[in-house]
This record gives structure tokens, C-alpha cells and sequence, in this order.
């Protein structure tokens, strides 16, 4: 059925959305265009008329007439479009650094709480992260100066294969470490059996695992699960990676391939941010939530 009635579409729109966000592009940028999309959307629509202004007139001591009139205060010429930017609630479940590009979710309106449950759950997220061997920079990226060259053709992929299994079994032992149980125990085992084991400090970043997905000298790229990371982690992960082959490295691309269960193939991407296509795509967010009830609350205290 084709909606045209605007009220109905703001009333609807109260979940979350999954957005694939470019690189070089901040979280704050994508939010405002999905706002103004939304509203240029609704305003386009059939919006309510203005109010009517009841007038009553005539002489107090004497029959006194009633009249309506269009309320000019209310006229969308005066008061500007019915949907505005500053109207509409917005905010991410998962923040996006500058230079990292993939899978964004946004909470609209009531979905902001949605977002805040799921940012909360702290679920896992993949990523793939593109490095290159032989030059560091100042901060680790591709777009700024190199401070430092070295050789890179010692390198072979089982050297770096070899690291990220070290790298990854060091993060899976620091995890049973800081839960206060000995990853040799049966209770060990028993606590990895129900899941992934979420740190209870948010601040702390855990790679569950991590991977060597393409290798063409000097690039390559990692892919890795993790939580509680942030672009500068990442980037200094990868300049880790480069010493540790006694080499130097930093990164050129960081993507984020899935949150959680939304992955790239949910994720709008700029061409269809539009009011029709967010629709859909909230449509399809909460088909997902209503199939995953743990994405919102875990069902069990030991994965805290």
C-alpha cells in the first residue's frame, strides 16, 4: 500500500536503521543527512493544514458572533516546514571514527533507546583492516607524513599468520585472566561454552579473533572480531603488527563489515538514503531484532 499521509510515516519511524557510512566522513555528518532526508521526505508529503483561529467578536453586553479563520500563525510560510532537523531524535549505536568506513546503526526518534540497549550489550563486531609494510607515519594512517621506512621483503605470509594466532590467544587468555578463572579449568571451559566473554570494563578492547585475509606485499589485509575498539586502536594495531615483524607498517583502510547481526548486505548506502529506502531498511532492522531477542538484553549473567 503507498502511504502519502506524513503522520502516519513520523509515527512509524521509531526504531533503528542500518547505514553504510563512508570513509573520511564523521558520524555526526551521516546523522544530520539521515535527519534532513527524513524530513525533506515527509515535508514532501501530504502534511496536515494549518490550525483553524476561532475568533469570537461583537459587543459583550449583546449577542456576540463566532467566526473561523485559517490561523496565519500556524501557515507553514510563517512558521516554516511541518518537520524540521531539530524535531528529530538521532544517535548511533556504534561510533565510526573519520578515516573508518562500514556498517553504521542509528536509533531514530523512540529507536534511540534501542540503540542505547544495543550499545550497551556490547556485542561483537568484525572488521577488515588494510595495512602496508616498509613506512610509519605520524599517526598511523595513510594520510599523513612518513616518518619512518624499513625493509619489508623478509616477510612471509606465515610470519604474519603466526603472529595473529599468537596475538589472538594472548587477548583470549588476558580474558579468563581478568574473570579470575584459569583457562586450563573446567570452569573455563564452562564459561567459554556459553559465549563470547564481554569485559565488564567498556573501556577495554578484546579481540576474539583475528585473521590474515589477503596478503600481497607490502599490503595485506586482517580481519578481526572484537569489542570495545576504537579507530586509533585499530591503526595502532597495525603499526604493532609491523614491529613485531621487525619491520614498520601503517594502515590504509579500516572497515567495518558487521555489528552485531547487521552486516554489509543490511546497510544502506548513500545513494539510498532516501525516506522511501529508510523505511524499508528499518523494516528489516526490526525483522532482524524480533529473530535475535539477545541482541537487546543477554540471556545469562556469566557472559558479563
Amino acid at each position: 500500500m503507498l502511504v502519502k499521509d506524513a503522520s502516519l510515516i513520523w509515527d512509524s519511524l521509531r526504531s533503528v536503521i542500518c547505514v553504510y557510512k563512508p570513509a573520511n566522513v564523521t558520524c555526526q555528518r551521516v546523522r544530520e543527512t539521515i535527519i534532513t532526508a527524513v524530513c525533506t521526505g515527509l515535508n514532501e508529503m501530504e502534511c496536515r493544514p494549518p490550525i483553524d483561529y476561532v475568533s469570537i467578536e461583537g459587543d459583550p453586553s449583546k449577542k456576540l458572533s463566532v467566526t473561523v479563520k485559517p490561523n496565519l500563525a500556524d501557515h507553514p510560510s510563517v512558521v516554516g516546514p511541518r518537520y524540521q532537523n531539530q524535531d528529530y531524535a538521532c544517535s548511533w549505536s556504534n561510533y565510526l571514527g573519520f578515516n573508518s568506513s562500514g556498517v553504521l546503526l542509528l536509533g531514530l526518534r523512540k529507536g534511540t533507546k534501542t540503540a542505547k540497549l544495543i550499545r550497551e550489550n556490547r556485542p561483537t563486531r568484525s572488521y577488515r583492516v588494510s595495512g602496508r609494510l616498509g613506512e610509519a607515519t605520524e599517526n598511523g594512517f595513510k594520510n599523513e607524513k612518513v616518518v619512518e621506512r624499513s625493509t619489508w621483503t623478509h616477510i612471509r605470509p606465515h610470519h604474519l599468520n603466526n603472529l595473529l594466532s599468537v596475538m589472538q590467544a594472548s587477548h583470549q587468555k588476558e580474558m579468563f585472566k581478568s574473570c579470575g578463572v584459569d583457562i586450563q579449568s573446567e570452569s573455563a571451559y564452562e564459561l567459554a561454552s556459553q559465549g563470547p566473554i564481554r569485559p565488564a570494563n567498556s573501556k577495554v578492547p578484546v579481540l576474539y579473533g583475528i585473521k590474515c585475509v589477503a596478503f600481497e606485499p607490502p599490503d595485506f589485509t586482517i580481519e578481526l572480531q572484537c569489542v570495545n575498539e576504537y579507530e586509533t586502536y585499530l591503526r595502532c594495531l597495525i603499526h604493532e603488527i609491523g614491529v613485531k615483524l621487525h619491520s614498520t607498517a601503517h594502515c590504509t583502510g579500516i572497515q567495518c563489515i558487521r555489528h552485531s547481526y547487521f552486516t554489509l548486505d543490511n546497510a544502506l548506502l548513500r545513494k539510498h538514503w532516501t525516506l522511501q529506502h529508510i523505511v524499508t531498511n528499518m523494516e528489516e532492522c526490526i525483522r532482524i531484532m524480533d529473530q535475535h531477542e539477545n541482541i537487546l538484553k543477554q540471556k545469562t549473567a556469566l557472559l558479563q
